[in-house]
């Protein structure tokens, strides 16, 4: 063997006598000596030494075969020792010996799974020449690198690479904290970089640019596709609050509040004015930015995770005296600034390499090329996000114009930029087949593509209304380490399930409801569908997945257009089909805000609404459905669409039970029913009913929200908290809420058609005006409360069962606290509802707005008109079978008529159908009636008052004749008349339903302008009704005092003044500190 002849070389002849049969004899025995044995023997000097002029003599030998011409010039190459350029800890053998020796090392490497460092060592060991070629190969590309690098940070990272190496092996953890399976990845792309090293020139910078994104390649693979365990934080964006400027904190809304001053008078400890006088504006704004649910509190606390990195760092590598000087001191020997600042660069460098954080702002080209204010705002504030803290990444789709067989195209790129110096410099640009968001939802689209640029084993999502804390930074380790935990089946987890902190339940009631509801849902509900029931998924932010297994499995979120409404949920249902596994843990919470406001939470219910519609038509519910166990199944279902199709149900029983009711009733089967013997006999059945009802209505709903409170602060103060949610009608909260999920959900079932909608994340102070109100509760809750209010006034004149019987007071009065909730709770919990002034100002405002007409560029909130056309657009794409059901759900308002016209005095107790068809005379003579006084008013109403007038004249004339025969000749009552309107007022809106319904007919025949003026009128009669009281009420300055008390008693528990926010009465005082 070669290395043995090196050997033998060592023992030349010398001239004390020894001949050179000596020199054979000796030759002879070393080569049959075992090598292990030798090599330990030797010393390492004298080794090297040996070798050295071993190489000399067998590399002069070589170069005269060239000389001769008996070998090549390639023949050469693969024959000389290599000359030593840097020191290296094994021997350089000559290149036709280590041939092919890395190639099979690395296939060995790369199918060597599940056994410990010292089998797959001790194989390469095994051969000298393999053992060789693998160190020379590591050692010698690192120098290479090295040099070529010229910037530090750079080359801090290599270093700390290397490091993580030598490391593990010395741990013998070098298979765990690697991943074997990108080796020949990370060979061929070195192989291509030591060939372009080769023909590189200096000059050329097309070479030297190749040459760059060849070692990007390599840092990838490195980083991506064999180091383990690398954290990545993504966080999608879109054009919110980043940082508020000084514009935004001093800007007062109608009431004279500002941000600034609401959040004073909410923080009043807050050292604010320990601030000094130069720095004060940029760290007021700050100060605000992190009380608010803003991209600028978000990136804060996920920098944390960076932090942590680096005080971990510092604290595992420096020595035990350096902690003798303190914490300043770390890593210094003499106290050499120079050393100080290369020990924290290995820590930051270090840091670099485990996390990641990228931030995907859809439209930040968009924004940075815009001249909109508010858009170069939000440039500005991420740009300078990016300076702050250098290991910020941001994501962008840009969009240029290129010539393509002389056309303008639009082409588009995910872009990857990071803080230069001054801007940002862009670090990747991956060309797009077109715009993502054409093809999906906006928000899982931002979010998949940037999901090239993170790194790492572990990939948490991160919604920009989070934030994170510093202790908790410390416990990201332990949470990887779950990924290696084998559960059932073997199978190790693929999304694990964080517990959530809600920070924004400290001020109004709402957002206490809210905070509570949800920390029982991150808490003891995850649990429990986690383990035993196993049907937790991903329902939103900030769960951690196994980066690897679902980026080859179509990314974390679907983003089909509105069938993946809820994006989130997809994915822990795309995970489970696959074999994925899903856990829970709370031994670590980030911070998560939430909607505060009466109407943000509203629209977020409707969102989720929407979205688990979209989720009970999709094909994954259906083959989660087929493949789960029974229990498993049901589990699933009553943990997903089951919830919102029980409350959905829970309304549709109301309405069967009021109609069923109204039925017997108006038909006389009551009578009958009750005239039976054996219903008198169920009395006690009734009573224990009623009693069980109230404990099943009051208990079970909120009994998860008490046990969390319970269990973590103990069971008095969750009695108490229970107590104080009652009194500050929490129950009329939750009843809105279900109307809420019950109308958005079963729209989408009927119609689908769901988008996203944005919530804002505004103050709570903000007081929503009538028309606002309206607009976005008219048709969920509005039409629906009072439809059950007419029912509930039809069954209570006519119906006498039941008077005496506790059964029906519960089952009236919860139909009833129904009705007032739907109608009543967007007022209740709506700031500043009950001030006279305030509804002064919205019922002027609200008639402005009825009172617009519409048109193309005309917002909803401007114009009753465009509204109508909006509220109505999910019937202009839905089949033809929603159509119809839309028609058959329409003629339920036809039995109020029919059953109330046959008990009016005038009918004289009469059952024919004469009565009914007479009736349907009255109504169409009353909606011709209508539709001429609207034809009058739009001819004659500006040109003609006098004919205008005298119209209206004859035809008041004409209704006073008919009313005075009516009551003298045909026995007409004043409870026929209250009766009538009663019966007509249905069959006017079961006719308004059916023309929307029936839209291209009715505009194809010319009567769509006659059901628009319908619709007006109808809308202005439901808000005169719903008005009424919150007027008079608004009459009573108390009303509006207790309010306040019940929306804001957190706040006053902790001596806020928030009646002084609400007035916007701010004193000299304050207003000195906010100048």
């Amino acid at each position: 063997r070669f290395h043995g002849f090196e050997k033998a070389h060592k023992m030349d002849p010398t001239s004390s006598g020894r001949g050179v049969r000596q020199f054979k004899t000796l030759l002879l025995n070393k080569l049959e000596k075992n090598e292990e044995r030798q090599r330990k023997n030797i010393d390492e000097e004298r080794q090297r030494k040996n070798i050295a002029n071993f190489s000399q003599v067998w590399n002069e030998f070589i170069t005269s075969m060239r000389w001769e011409d008996l070998i090549s010039n390639r023949d050469r190459d693969l024959l000389l020792v290599p000359y030593l350029s840097s020191p290296l800890s094994v021997v350089q053998w000559p290149p036709f010996l280590l041939a092919s020796k890395i190639p099979i090392a690395l296939d060995m490497a790369k199918d060597f799974t599940g056994k410990a460092d010292d089998d797959l060592f001790k194989k390469i060991k095994s051969d000298d020449y393999m053992y060789s070629a693998v160190i020379e190969c590591y050692q010698t590309l690192r120098d290479i690198i090295d040099g070529l690098l010229e910037d530090q940070a750079d080359k801090m990272i290599v270093e700390r690479i290397c490091d993580e190496v030598d490391g593990s092996i010395d741990q013998k953890i070098f298979l765990t904290k690697f991943r074997m399976s990108g080796l020949p990845f990370l060979s061929e792309r070195l192989e291509k970089f030591l060939k372009l090293l080769l023909a590189a020139d200096e000059n050329d910078d097309n070479s030297m640019r190749q040459i760059i994104n060849v070692l990007q390649d390599i840092m990838e693979i490195i980083t991506q596709d064999v180091m383990i365990n690398g954290h990545d934080v993504l966080t999608p964006y879109y054009k919110e609050d980043v940082l508020y400027s000084d514009e935004e904190l001093n800007k007062e809304n109608e009431d004279g509040i500002s941000i600034l001053f609401y959040l004073q008078k909410i923080y009043p400890e807050d050292p604010k004015n320990e601030i000094p006088g130069k720095d004060r504006s940029e760290l007021t704004r700050q100060w605000v930015s992190y009380r608010a649910q803003t991209l600028s509190r978000t990136v804060r606390g996920m920098m944390y995770y960076r932090k942590a990195l680096d005080l971990q760092c510092v604290l595992e590598t420096a020595g035990d005296s350096d902690f003798l000087g303190g914490y300043q001191t770390l890593g210094l020997s003499e106290n050499d600034e120079q050393a100080e600042q290369a020990f924290l660069d290995r820590a930051q460098a270090l840091a670099d390499l485990k996390f990641t954080y990228v931030v995907s702002c859809q439209i930040y080209g968009a924004q940075k090329n815009s001249i909109e204010a508010r858009d170069k705002s939000c440039y500005t504030n991420i740009l300078k996000l990016m300076l702050t803290y250098p290991s910020l990444r941001v994501a962008y789709i840009d969009t240029t114009e290129e010539q393509v067989n002389g056309r303008p195209q639009k082409t588009y790129f995910s872009v990857l930029v990071k803080g230069g110096d001054k801007w940002d410099e862009e670090i990747y640009r991956i060309k797009l087949p077109g715009p993502p968001t054409d093809i999906g939802e906006g928000k899982p689209e931002n979010q998949n593509h940037a999901i090239i640029f993170t790194r790492g084993e572990a990939l948490q999502t991160i919604d920009m209304n989070q934030d994170n804390y510093f202790e908790e930074a410390f416990k990201m380790r332990n949470v990887l380490e779950e990924f290696l935990k084998r559960r059932r089946g073997n199978r190790k987890p693929t999304i694990l399930g964080l517990r959530e902190h809600i920070f924004t339940g400290s001020v109004s009631s709402l957002a206490w409801f809210m905070s509570n509801q949800e920390t029982s849902f991150v808490t003891i509900g995850q649990r429990i569908l986690a383990n035993p029931l196993r049907v937790r998924f991903h329902y939103g932010h900030p769960d951690i997945f196994d980066r690897i297994f679902h980026i080859t499995r179509g990314g974390i979120s679907k983003a089909s257009k509105i069938i993946n409404l809820s994006e989130d949920i997809f994915a822990g249902y795309n995970s489970t089909m696959r074999g994925g596994f899903i856990t829970h843990h709370e031994y670590i919470q980030v911070g998560k805000g939430r909607d505060v406001g009466m109407n943000q939470i509203s629209l977020f219910e409707a969102k989720v609404s929407n979205g688990n519609g979209e989720q009970t038509l999709s094909r994954d519910v259906y083959r989660l459905g087929r493949r789960f166990d029974f229990f498993r199944m049901m589990s699933f279902y009553f943990t997903t669409i089951g919830f919102y199709f029980s409350s959905m149900v829970t309304v549709l029983i109301v309405y069967v039970f009021l109609y069923g009711r109204m039925y017997m009733v108006m038909s006389g089967l009551e009578n009958e029913i009750m005239e039976n013997p054996a219903i008198h006999e169920n009395k006690a059945f009734e009573e224990a009913l009623a009693t069980q009802s109230v404990f099943q209505l009051g208990l079970l709903l909120v009994l998860p929200m008490v046990m969390e409170i319970g269990l973590e602060k103990g069971f008095r103060t969750a009695l108490g908290d229970f107590v104080i949610m009652q009194l500050q009608l929490a129950s009329v909260f939750f009843t809105f809420q279900l109307g809420t999920k019950a109308h958005y959900y079963g729209r989408t079932i009927l119609h689908g058609g769901s988008k996203y909608r944005a919530t804002g994340r505004g103050f709570v102070v903000v007081h929503a005006k009538f028309s606002e109100n309206y607009r976005l509760y008219s048709r969920s809750h509005f039409v629906k409360g009072l439809e059950l209010l007419i029912l509930l006034i039809v069954y209570g004149v006519y119906g006498e069962s039941y008077r005496s019987s506790n059964l029906f007071w519960f089952i009236t009065f919860s139909m009833w606290f129904l009705v007032a909730s739907w109608l009543f709770a967007p007022f209740i919990f709506n700031p500043s509802s009950f001030d006279w002034q305030k509804t002064v100002d919205d019922w002027t405002e609200w008639k402005r707005w009825m009172g617009n007409r519409g048109g193309i560029g005309i917002s909803p909130d401007k114009s009753w008109e465009s509204w109508w056309d909006e509220e109505q657009e999910h019937l202009k794409y839905t089949v033809f079978r929603g159509r119809i059901l839309e028609i058959i759900l329409a003629l339920r308002f036809l039995i109020y008529q029919y059953g109330i016209v046959y008990h009016l005095d005038i009918a004289h107790h009469s059952k024919s159908l004469l009565v009914y068809g007479l009736s349907w005379v009255v109504m169409v003579t009353v909606l011709l009636v209508l539709k001429m006084v609207s034809m009058g008013r739009r001819r004659f109403g500006t040109d003609f008052q006098l004919m205008f007038r005298i119209l209206k004249a004859l035809l008041f004339l004409g209704f006073m004749s008919v009313m005075t025969v009516l009551f003298v000749v045909f026995g007409l009552t004043i409870s026929d008349l209250f009766a009538a309107i009663l019966a007509f007022l249905p069959t006017g809106w079961a006719l308004l339903l059916i023309g929307q319904a029936c839209r291209p007919m009715f505009k194809g025949l010319g009567f769509w302008e006659s059901i628009k003026e319908l619709g007006r009128a109808y809308d202005y009669i439901m808000g005169l009704i719903i008005f009424m009281p919150v007027a008079i009420l608004s009459w009573f300055p108390f009303v509006s005092e207790f309010q306040t008390r019940i929306l804001f008693n957190q706040a006053f528990s902790r001596g806020l003044q928030i009646s002084r926010i609400l007035a916007g009465r701010k004193d000299k005082t304050a207003s000195r500190t906010e100048t």
